[in-house]
């Protein structure tokens, strides 16, 4: 089968001098991040992460070889994670806060940004306190647990004239950004059916995923966002209704407050279904996207990778990014340039896929089709 390289991807947008020419006149997400430059040797954005769990530990990797921003600041209600992080990562004793005197960042000229890793449930409160303190400020996704949460994190940064960004990592990783360019270009003509599941088996592990008010909810929460939005960047569309069913309960004690499993339809203007999966109770990684004349898929697709794909013409085959660092050096790029952040990973975004979410659980405890219109 036939390779499908980054220079391959470039050339099918045209040769020689015209390819340089397309390549620049890209939107932000579709443009390939550059790994390859060189290292950046001006002002770096100072970043201070809020939450110490296991995806800030991937952050914090990330930051260490990242060109345009660096680590410079924790916020942590455990101690010993102090201590511990500070020595690793050679952060001052005045650049560590915790959830009591956080708000005492807004005097530290050394830090620039807070990226909130926080549960979900605290998004909200700790994006408000940042902006507060005149900090831009990344959240993981989803962005909060209600609409009205999103708007009033939105509300809050445009206040304190700060930048707010959602952590989507994807829109700046090579294969899932081919997905979305052979759908909305229709480089196999208009896609009909997307399907995109992607699941754990969290085994009998009890945390702050399984308790509603620090989550929202179980694995759609958690994990069918990703699959919310493979549907919507490989269609460039916004659905207009969803059904959804959620799936048995196999450990009662664990999922009394959250779903274990769920299964959902969306609808889309162009006539295109997906029908999407996530749970807690077995692992899959998958996308798969039929068009009029061909197909596209990957698997593994949306976790952390490394992703494998192809398409009815052949393998699909790009570089394996760290892709907190190309997200982080994207983001501060801009930030640094004192640019407004592209749409795709502002609340805007963010606020859209926690409407969907809304909806997906309202035709599951109802049984009814939903409208998003």
């Amino acid at each position: 089968m036939k390779k499908i390289s980054r220079r391959t991807f470039v050339h099918n947008f045209g040769i020689g001098v015209g390819a340089t020419t397309v390549m620049a006149s890209l939107p932000s997400f579709m443009s390939l991040p550059d790994n390859n430059r060189a290292m950046h040797d001006g002002k770096k954005l100072n970043i201070a992460l809020c939450g110490l769990g296991r995806y800030a530990g991937y952050l914090a990797e990330g930051l260490q070889v990242s060109k345009y921003c660096r680590l410079a600041g924790i916020v942590t209600g455990t101690p010993s994670k102090a201590v511990e992080w500070g020595k690793k990562y050679n952060i001052p004793d005045k650049n560590k806060y915790n959830y009591h005197n956080f708000d005492a960042i807004i005097h530290n000229k050394d830090i620039d940004l807070v990226y909130v890793v926080l549960p979900n449930g605290m998004h909200k409160e700790y994006v408000i306190r940042a902006a507060k303190a005149g900090k831009h400020v990344i959240v993981e996704k989803p962005m909060a647990i209600t609409a009205s949460d999103c708007q009033e994190m939105i509300d809050a940064c445009e206040k304190a004239a700060v930048q707010l960004a959602i952590g989507y990592r994807l829109h700046y990783e090579p294969y899932n950004l081919e997905m979305k360019r052979l759908g909305q270009e229709k480089v196999f003509g208009q896609v009909r059916l997307i399907e995109t599941s992607l699941g754990y088996n969290t085994g009998d592990t009890i945390d702050w995923h399984q308790k509603k008010a620090l989550s929202g909810g179980g694995p759609l929460v958690n994990l069918g966002i990703y699959c919310i939005q493979a549907s919507r960047y490989i269609l460039g569309e916004e659905p207009i209704s969803v059904t959804a069913q959620f799936g048995p309960v196999t450990n009662k004690i664990k999922y009394a407050e959250v779903e274990e499993s769920i299964t959902w339809q969306m609808n889309f203007p162009s006539g295109a279904v997906s029908n999407s999966a996530s749970t807690n109770n077995c692992g899959v990684d998958r996308l798969f996207a039929s068009a009029d004349d061909g197909f596209f898929e990957l698997s593994p697709a949306i976790s952390y990778g490394p992703f494998k794909g192809r398409t009815s013409k052949g393998e699909l085959n790009f570089p394996e990014i760290n892709q907190q660092q190309t997200q982080l050096d994207e983001i501060s790029k801009v930030l640094l340039a004192n640019k407004k952040l592209p749409s795709h990973i502002t609340g805007e975004e963010g606020i859209k896929d926690v409407r969907i979410i809304e909806a997906i659980y309202e035709a599951a405890e109802t049984g009814k089709k939903v409208s998003l219109i």
